[in-house]
Parts: structure tokens; sequence; C-alpha cells
């Protein structure tokens, strides 16, 4: 048995958690790699999703491959179907484990992780298995968000038993919210030298803002982490309806804003 069998993945695939992740970027979410990526790499996008960042790696390589491996087969029918619509034809996508990546040694130029240590149990491993795929002078690319840095305008007091809650949630599944602040320490851990900060924050207003609050107003409804909440006995139905109101309410407040930090890292093998 794989460590990733033992995982639980905190969000799970409930499709308000899908359309969000298929909102996301190449350009916001991999900015501080895009600089380095040369036509003709090899890429892996470790954890990809719905695909729809690996489409933007894929053109920022091309001609060269792009493979998108995510632990999920389901969500990688998303994936499939919009490197489709994008017409991008030189990234394809495969399920496996992330601790055990089903590539030889030294197959990759790059490899990327966006959104994926912090649902791990053992996020050095899993780093150290990406190290290992990795060519001499390869780059590792990974980010993650830091949960207890994320903060609305104007303050609601759901806000704060929600991020709470998702904190015990995420630490029953012996995974790490918090991951950004972890990055640098894991990074280095899993045998890498001379890394490279990028930390920057997310700032969402208006229309932004309002899409942020109203999928999370499903997302604690629906999704695994109501699931997982429920089942832990952290929250009850009724726990889940109030926070879930807050953040609708929210949403529709006259300018809200959110923000919260990342922090990614770069390093050469």
């Amino acid at each position: 048995m794989s460590d990733l069998s033992r995982d639980r993945y905190t969000h799970g695939h409930h499709e308000s958690v899908v359309q969000s992740h298929a909102r996301r970027r190449a350009e916001v979410e991999a900015w501080f790699l895009l600089p380095r990526l040369r036509a003709g790499m090899r890429l892996l996008d470790a954890g990809c999703g719905p695909g729809t960042v690996t489409t933007g790696l894929a053109r920022a390589v091309s001609p060269g491959e792009v493979i998108g491996l995510d632990a999920a087969s389901g969500v990688l029918e998303h994936a499939r179907a919009h490197a489709s619509e994008e017409a991008v034809d030189n990234v394809s996508f495969v399920a496996g484990d992330v601790y055990q990546l089903e590539f030889a040694d030294a197959e990759f130029d790059v490899v990327y992780a966006n959104q994926l240590l912090q649902h791990l149990t053992d996020p050095v491993r899993a780093i150290a298995e990406m190290r290992r795929v990795l060519r001499p002078g390869g780059l590792l690319a990974v980010r993650d968000a830091d949960y207890a840095t994320m903060s609305p305008y104007p303050k609601f007091p759901e806000f704060a038993d929600w991020n709470r809650l998702y904190h015990e949630v995420a630490y029953r599944n012996n995974a790490e919210p918090d991951a950004g602040r972890n990055m640098p320490a894991w990074v280095r851990a899993a045998g890498f030298g001379d890394i490279e900060i990028h930390p920057n924050v997310v700032a969402m207003e208006g229309k932004e803002a309002r899409i942020w609050g109203r999928t999370w107003s499903q997302r604690i409804l629906y999704s695994g982490i109501a699931d997982q909440a429920l089942e832990y006995g952290f929250a009850d139905r009724a726990e889940l309806e109030r926070l879930s109101n807050g953040w609708a309410s929210w949403a529709e407040t006259e300018a809200p804003f959110f923000m919260f930090t990342h922090i990614a890292v770069l390093a050469v093998c």
C-alpha cells in the first residue's frame, strides 16, 4: 500500500471544488516559473487537477512534452476536455501516485506542483520523489497557500469559525493547511540545496471576491470538507449551514475584499 492510499484529500472532488480549481491559470499560479521555461522542455505537473494550469505550462514549453498527473482519475476527464477545447496537443494526463511516480530517474526538466503538498501526510517524501525524476540541473517548482493568513473585509464572525474548522479537519487528515510557511524547510529536507523563495499575496475584490465567497458557501456544505467535518464530529449540519450563510452574506456586501499568502519555492536539482 502506498502512502497516497492512506492520504485523504480534504477538499474532495465535489463540482464546487473542481469548478473553483478550473478558474486557475498558469499566469497566476505559475508566475514565478514561467520566465524559466523554454521551448522543448519536458515538464511534469504533479497534482494537476482539472488541468487549466497544465495547459498554460504546455504552451510555454511547446513543442516540449507536458504530463499532468493526479491521483483522482475522474478530474482528469475535465483536464483532457480543457486541453482539447484549448487546442493544446503537447499535453497528456495520467492517474498516478506522487509518492511512487511511474517514471524513470531523471526524465524531466521541470517538476511543478501547485496546491498539492498541503494535502499530503508526507510532503517531504513526495518532494524527494519529484527530485528523483528530475534531470541534473532540472528545476523543482512548488507553491502552496497558508490558510492562517486568510483575511476578509469586512470581517464576519463565521469566517473565524470556518477557518478554525478547516484547520481541524486538515489536521485530522494529518495534512498541513499552513503549508506555505513550511515550503522552504520541506524542500531542503528533500535534498535540495540552494533555493529561491517567491512569496505573493492573493488579493480579490468585487466580482472575484464574490465568486470566492459564493464558492465557499457551497464547498462548506457539499464538498469533502463538509463530509469530513460531519464524520469527525467537528460540526453538525446546522453549523455548516450557518457557516455557508455567513460566506454567502459576505459575498453580497458592498465591497468584499479577501487576501492570503502563497509561498513558492524554486530549486535546482
